[in-house]
């Protein structure tokens, strides 16, 4: 599946940033500030893992001879970090090629103009040609996302490591300081926060999109600092806590669910992206105070069982992009507008950390079960395509192969049939696109 995908975006859309298998041309995208080729970097570590080495080799000289950083558009600074800058670090952690390192840095360096606000709390869009920045136009009242000025923090970290320059793990740590001292209702981090003011805009809480993330690496932080980072492991425990008490319901067919939050109102809803919740709390288990292992290891499973579920309930065995459980749904979709599928990864993600931590085989053949269904209803003749109703066996194809299906969907696929000892949980950390960051096993920062 990966070559395939690799090699029809190779013959369709090289240097494009996605391919368009449909129309058989390349996809531009607008979230990369007139960066090019993110599939290419976006999928470099997973060609090296999968020992496809010539296609590695490809990518890593159009990565040396053609990506250039002296561009000029927008770019959201939440997707560059994670899919360029982490997708350059694991390469160059993989693979030990200096180009990798050099333009990680580089690139790291044109983000840092966004962090130029009265807080230092960055905003999510910049040029990357003049440094200016700016709020999403949809984020209310100028504010910056959750999500996403809380999950530079392993990447930045490793910037700082690799460059010797220790302005990326101050810019990071401003914003740790922020979070740590800031009031939260009820425990619970909203997801939009004013750069200019300090405070939060709306009490929005999700673990869905505009939130996820953030815990994950809190969770991650402390596990790539090889356990030294406490204030980091603090944070994450205190904020599971908090989401326990107030978003996680169970749904009269007895599923787990995680809620949204609306100031005090609970959205009975979840996205496919909050799937990954299920994955983070397994791996935070083992560390979890109050001997609530167990406890933890039991919700994760729940809450991957439900993400299942969506899968299981629809035509064609992949889940929708929302799920709900109210007006007697239970994990479908109620809405048209949200039964897509984008080729997402953060279920199989979630199967991945259970299968790692407790070897039960159910994990692998639900895992099994996606691959089957994509290879049925996205692969097409030209690459693999999102579709538009998971609820027909005759979707609509939406005619782009992300970058992250090649990043994470299919890595995390691979891992999950693969030996433990690839990439393994003792020594990689991954990052929310599922770039490898080694854990600081000898000088943890």
């Amino acid at each position: 599946m990966m070559k395939f995908a690799w090699d029809s975006y190779k013959r369709y859309a090289w240097g494009e940033n996605e391919l368009r298998p449909v129309t058989k041309d390349g996809h531009f995208g607008s979230l990369f500030g007139g960066l090019k080729g993110a599939t290419i970097v976006d999928a470099l570590d997973t060609l090296f893992i999968m020992d496809l080495e010539e296609e590695f080799e490809d990518a890593a000289k159009w990565v040396e001879n053609s990506l250039d950083l002296n561009v000029n558009g927008e770019a959201s600074l939440f997707e560059v970090n994670i899919r360029y800058i982490g997708g350059l670090l694991s390469a160059y952690y993989l693979s030990g090629k200096e180009v990798f390192r050099e333009k990680a840095i580089s690139l790291g360096k044109k983000l840092l103009p966004a962090f130029s606000t009265p807080t230092g709390i960055p905003r999510g869009i910049i040029s990357l040609g003049n440094g200016l920045n700016w709020s999403w136009g949809w984020a209310s009242a100028g504010s910056s996302i959750l999500a996403e000025f809380g999950t530079l923090h392993l990447e930045f970290l490793k910037l700082s490591e690799l460059s010797g320059d220790p302005v990326f793990i101050e810019k990071v740590n401003t914003i740790r300081r922020i979070l740590k001292k800031m009031e939260k209702p009820h425990g619970l981090y909203p997801n939009y926060f004013s750069p200019v003011s300090g405070s939060w805009v709306q009490h929005h809480v999700s673990l869905g999109g505009l939130g996820d993330s953030f815990y994950e690496y809190l969770i991650k932080s402390w596990l790539m600092s090889a356990k030294q980072d406490n204030e980091a492991k603090g944070m994450y425990y205190e904020a599971v806590e908090a989401i326990e008490a107030h978003l996680i319901r169970r749904s009269a067919g007895g599923l787990t669910y995680i809620a949204e939050w609306r100031g005090g109102i609970l959205d009975h809803k979840m996205g496919h992206l909050t799937c990954f919740a299920a994955g983070m709390l397994a791996l935070g288990a083992n560390d979890a105070p109050d001997k609530k292992t167990n406890h933890y290891m039991e919700l994760a499973a729940e809450i991957a069982n439900t993400c299942h579920e969506s899968y299981v309930r629809t035509d064609t065995k992949l889940g929708p992009e929302v799920f709900r459980f109210d007006t007697g749904a239970e994990a479908t979709s109620t809405r048209l507008s949200e039964r897509y599928y984008l080729l997402r990864p953060e279920v199989v993600e979630s199967y991945l950390y259970l299968w790692r931590l407790t070897h039960n085989p159910k994990y692998r053949e639900w895992g099994w079960e996606i691959v089957q269904a994509l290879d049925t209803y996205c692969r097409i003749e030209s690459g693999f395509s999102g579709i538009k109703d998971v609820y027909t066996t005759n979707p609509n194809h939406d005619n782009v192969q992300q970058s992250f299906f090649m990043s994470e969907t299919l890595k995390y696929l691979y891992l999950l049939f693969s030996e433990d000892d690839l990439l393994s949980l003792e020594d990689w950390v991954f990052n929310t696109e599922a770039h490898p960051l080694p854990i600081n096993k000898l000088n943890p920062i």
